[in-house]
Parts: structure tokens; C-alpha cells; sequence
């Protein structure tokens, strides 16, 4: 049985009284991608943002590798290995694509040019658009770059919050190739996708999240067959 990585207890959010996260539990174990899936403010990023210490919950723990990091500086939760690609990729437009990538190696001291390459043979784009902007790339390659920013820190668990947004349907296949080559090689992933279809195809396990709640969970397969989740997060596509 896989070691559990992170595990989230009974959390509850709100803001200014309205409660966007409604007392959610779940866990990720070693080597897992999972994901959670819902309508637009179901409260999915709401949870990502608490995991990562953007936002303090109300109620509930979240556990990172046996440690209580609640509500801990986004700073201290990075530097355990917890990582986010934020929604909206985030990067900083007048930096170029080099110093992007170095700003994901923040808190490190050691030699970055091995990472350096592992993220250019991901993301080949990079390394050609090295000294260029990145307010100058396209969607698509911007969010190469968020992810990359990201894999820079050396996660243990990357969690990416809408990876596909905005982008066309031959750039979402290209993103979410690189998802499961990151998975496979070691990296724990948790993933918020509003793309129910692309997201459960990748995932070990998955919850849907409903008003702030878990509405149901099972294997990324169990959820693309059930008739519930087909109606209302993937239409009349079955594959």
C-alpha cells in the first residue's frame, strides 16, 4: 500500500461568511495522480489555495507527509516540497523565460543546471524562447512555463489548479502528455480540471466536489463510467 502524502481533514473555508469549502476530506498517496473535478466554484481552487497557505481555513488540518501545516507561509510549505501551478499560469511577464524558471528555484543554493535541463526536454519551446519574455509567449507556452516554473522547486506533491484553461484542444492534449510524463517520472500530482474528460483519464483516483462538498469518489475509470458523472461534467463523450 502506497505511503499517504497528504491528507485533508474536515477543511471548511469562507469568505466574508460565505462558505466555498464545506468541511472536505480526501487523501493523496506516493506515486498517485488525483483529481478533482466540479462546476465552476465548486470550491476546488478555494482548496488548493488553503492547501498551499494562500488562504487560512476556518476548520480542518491539512497534513503534508505526517506534519500539520495548516495554515502555514506559503514560503515554509514550499520549501517542504508542496508545489502549485497557480490558475492563470501567474508568470511574471517582463522576466525573461530563463529567469522565470529560476524564480520556481527560489529557496534553493544548489547548481540549478540539471533541472534546467529536465525542464527543457519537457518543454523543448523553453529552451528556444530562453531570453525571450514571457509576457511575449502564447497561452500555451506560458503555462509550459508555470509548469516548469514549478518542477524548478523540486516537488514532492505538484499540485496544478486549471492547467487546460483557455487553451485549444491540441495545446490541452500536449499539457496533459507532459502531466503523465512528470507522473511517471516519480512526481505525486493533484490536479483541478474543469476538463472532467482529460482530467480522469489521467487520474489514479478522483472526487467530485459539489457546493463545497464531496459529492463522489472513486478510480479516474469508475468515474468516466458512471452515468451521474457522464451527465454533468462530460456530456455525450464517453472517451
Amino acid at each position: 500500500m502506497s505511503e499517504q502524502v497528504l491528507k485533508i481533514e474536515n477543511l471548511k473555508v469562507s469568505y466574508g461568511g460565505i462558505e466555498a469549502v464545506r468541511g472536505i476530506s480526501f487523501d493523496v498517496k506516493a506515486g498517485e495522480i488525483v483529481t478533482l473535478i466540479g462546476a465552476n466554484g465548486a470550491g476546488k481552487s478555494s482548496t488548493l489555495r488553503t492547501i498551499s497557505g494562500l488562504v487560512k481555513p476556518v476548520d480542518g488540518r491539512v497534513i503534508f507527509e505526517g506534519e500539520d501545516i495548516t495554515a502555514k507561509n506559503p514560503t515554509i510549505i514550499v520549501s517542504k516540497g508542496l508545489v502549485m501551478v497557480p490558475e492563470g499560469r501567474r508568470i511574471f511577464p517582463n522576466l525573461t523565460v530563463l529567469e522565470n524558471l529560476k524564480v520556481g528555484a527560489y529557496l534553493r543554493k544548489d547548481d540549478l543546471s540539471r533541472d534546467l535541463e529536465m525542464v527543457y526536454s519537457y518543454f523543448p519551446r523553453l529552451q528556444e524562447r530562453s531570453w525571450q519574455a514571457g509576457g511575449t509567449l502564447s497561452g500555451g507556452e506560458q503555462q509550459m512555463l508555470a509548469v516548469g516554473r514549478a518542477l524548478m522547486a523540486r516537488p514532492k506533491l505538484l499540485m496544478m489548479d486549471e492547467p487546460s484553461l483557455g487553451l485549444a484542444p491540441i495545446v490541452v492534449q500536449g499539457i496533459f502528455e507532459i502531466i503523465k510524463q512528470i507522473h511517471e517520472a516519480g512526481t505525486t500530482v493533484l490536479l483541478i480540471e474543469q476538463n472532467a474528460n482529460m482530467a480522469l483519464h489521467v487520474a489514479d483516483r478522483a472526487y467530485v466536489i459539489e457546493n463545497g462538498m464531496i459529492a463522489m469518489e472513486g478510480t479516474g475509470k469508475e468515474l468516466l463510467e458512471d452515468e451521474k458523472v457522464r451527465a454533468a461534467y462530460l456530456g455525450s463523450r464517453s472517451e
